[in-house]
């Protein structure tokens, strides 16, 4: 009896061991690309068959309170804005990273420390340094590389700052021989720009100029909107807050346990199978008290207030996961609530202090910047002024810098320039 209860626990442990292995793959994968990651453990197995949750009608899967939120859209622009997948920008970059504007592998190492260090709005913030001395190569091959950059789509890509993606920008328009100088002129000088409003070429540039993508990621920064949701987080009819996993969009398994052929493969195979749905099943539960766990945090946001802080670690220590574990987990997957489709990560923010995150500090700052005075815009000193009596915490003025520039606002000046063109 002692020698079967071994044998069955080795047998369970060797399960496990096999639906741990499936799982993160499947874990770390968004829902929309789901299929794509389960392709690899249905290859060559007999026994099974998958069938698409994309089949179904979309708007059976949407609950009406979330389809009600969503305003300024169509119903069919709701529901398509759940359910189609965009290509993200360093998919779209990715595939241009190559002959024949980056030939080389040094050419392609630098092109790819580029990519990973674009911030939100696709500017370029990476140590060039750090990387020339980890490499051997002078920071003046490694801007030269960077450079190219100006070709490659969406153009304005990889600048280090607004003037230079309108630079990168400008070799692509349809500007006239005559205006290209005076257009430079004035993008290297736009605190300025009124000096340059009699210059009989100052209305080409201008109408130049308002093409330019501003800031150069813009269109995928709206991607969000178009992302499969895993979970859905929204006031019930009883007014009680709930958490729907996005099931409905999920593969289904079927496993034929039947088979005509009586075979250890086929056995072996049933086994997989069974490992694949207990995978799959892992999956929803993980997804699922996550999603309870960023409510029980997050409560405020969903009833209207701010993002309040929440690191991984918390989450991790939840679980009993490394944060590393964690981030993959949560990574390319989406929530869907009447604020919005956002993504997961941005229900982990750090904290100013222990009641205030810089997600609410910068929702606040957006805030003021909108309702300034456009003739007298608020300087930082003023700004952090505000915040500091709003938020009842002590910040210095480089900080409220730092998130301007995140959020890709200029500075007062510069603002003030700009209300007056508009």
């Amino acid at each position: 009896m002692a020698g079967l209860k071994q044998t069955q626990s080795v047998e369970n442990k060797h399960k496990l061991s096999n639906t741990l292995r499936n799982w993160l793959p499947i874990l770390h994968s968004s829902l929309s690309e789901l299929g794509a990651a389960m392709n690899p453990f249905i290859d060559g197995n007999p026994v099974v068959e998958v069938k698409s949750g994309y089949e179904e009608e979309f708007e059976k899967k949407i609950p009406r309170k979330i389809i009600s939120g969503q305003v300024n859209n169509s119903r069919t622009e709701q529901i398509e804005a759940l359910t189609i997948q965009k290509r993200s920008l360093y998919e779209v970059l990715d595939e241009q990273i190559g002959a024949p504007l980056f030939p080389t592998p040094i050419s392609q190492s630098i092109a790819f420390f580029v990519v990973e260090n674009l911030d939100e709005n696709g500017y370029y913030e990476g140590d060039s340094e750090a990387f020339c001395l980890k490499h051997n190569i002078s920071i003046e091959e490694f801007e030269k590389i960077r450079q190219r950059f100006a070709h490659v789509e969406p153009v304005g890509i990889a600048a280090k700052d607004l003037a230079e993606s309108f630079i990168f920008q400008l070799d692509s328009s349809e500007i006239s021989d005559e205006a290209y100088p005076l257009c430079v002129e004035v993008i290297n000088n736009m605190k300025e720009i009124h000096s340059y409003s009699n210059n009989t070429r100052f209305s080409e540039v201008m109408h130049v100029i308002n093409t330019f993508k501003n800031p150069p990621a813009i269109e995928y920064q709206e991607e969000s909107s178009h992302v499969v949701p895993d979970l859905m987080i929204y006031f019930n009819e009883d007014e009680n807050i709930e958490v729907k996993l996005n099931d409905a969009y999920y593969p289904t398994i079927f496993i034929d346990t039947n088979y005509a052929v009586e075979h250890e493969f086929i056995s072996q195979k049933i086994k997989e199978a069974k490992s694949l749905v207990d995978a799959l099943d892992m999956r929803k539960a993980t997804l699922y008290k996550v999603g309870l766990m960023i409510v029980e945090y997050q409560y405020e946001f969903f009833t209207g207030g701010a993002i309040m802080p929440l690191t991984l670690k918390t989450l991790a220590d939840e679980f009993g996961h490394n944060p590393s574990t964690i981030s993959r987990a949560i990574a390319n997957k989406y929530i869907a609530c009447d604020r919005g489709v956002l993504a997961m990560k941005e229900f982990f923010t750090t904290a100013i202090d222990e009641d205030v995150s810089n997600a609410a500090i910068k929702e606040f700052l957006i805030g003021l910047i909108k309702g300034e005075n456009k003739i007298k815009p608020l300087s930082d000193i003023k700004l952090l002024d505000l915040i500091e009596t709003k938020f009842k915490v002590k910040m210095v003025r480089r900080t409220i810098a730092k998130y301007r520039k995140q959020l890709n606002i200029a500075g007062s000046s510069e603002r003030k320039k700009l209300y007056h063109l508009h």
